[in-house]
């Protein structure tokens, strides 16, 4: 439960980590629990990234992992410009299987348009952990279209934010759900304990970051959010 992006998991990072790791100052720090944070005008995230089986119909881990850190970029307003990459090996994982995420993970970058720049790799003793973990982090820049989206917004209501934060939401603001729900989930449940769907049901993660720049470009945005663990309820 303590990993499972629920109220218990943010119970955890309240009490424990931003009690000891917070207090930045940047302009929107960890303290903010939002997507990322923002060190002037320059977008910083970090994710770390585990799923069971790490292949599922539509995605894998690697481009799950890509998008992830790509995706909390974006929702913030802001290009992601490169990121870094993580792996933490299982010993006897086949080196087939790792390559085939790796390609995985250079075809979503090509897909959003940026590039792994550095990284590092471990190797741990068998049964240490479960085969392979990818921890994904990655820098970005505030969006050219972001500030024309917020002149938009400013028609409608009082806006005094410069990034999309989850603080901007009000009472009236209309939520917008794009595409179908819960097929990420699915794709993993179904394809991990072997449920007889007559439709294979394949995951939706992707990057969106070239769509995210379409809609600010459009206007009228004070927040994007992209379900990951938790899924939609949560999201709300």
């Amino acid at each position: 439960s303590h990993g499972a992006g629920g109220t218990i998991m943010q119970a955890l990072i309240k009490d424990f980590i931003v009690r000891h790791l917070g207090g930045s100052g940047c302009e929107v720090p960890l303290e903010a629990l939002d997507d990322s944070a923002v060190i002037e005008d320059i977008v910083l995230k970090s994710d770390s990234h585990t799923v069971k089986p790490l292949f599922f119909p539509g995605g894998d881990i690697g481009r799950m992992a890509i998008s992830g850190t790509v995706n909390d970029i974006a929702v913030m307003g802001a290009d992601p410009l490169a990121l870094a990459a993580g792996f933490i090996l299982e010993e006897g994982l086949p080196i087939s299987d790792f390559e085939r995420i790796v390609a995985s993970m250079e075809m979503t970058c090509r897909e959003a348009g940026v590039y792994v720049v550095t990284g590092d790799t471990k190797v741990v003793e068998k049964g240490a952990l479960d085969k392979f973990v990818i921890n994904t982090s990655g820098i970005g820049k505030r969006s050219e279209a972001l500030d024309s989206n917020i002149e938009v917004v400013k028609k409608y209501r009082q806006f005094n934010s410069r990034w999309l934060l989850d603080s901007n939401i009000r009472e009236g603001d209309k939520i917008l759900v794009s595409g179908t729900v819960g097929d990420h989930g699915i794709a993993i449940l179904s394809f991990r304990d072997g449920y007889g769907f007559e439709t294979e049901v394949k995951s939706d993660v992707a990057p969106l970051n070239k769509v995210v720049r379409k809609i600010l470009q459009v206007g009228g945005i004070v927040k994007i959010k992209d379900p990951t663990r938790g899924g939609l309820s949560n999201t709300l």
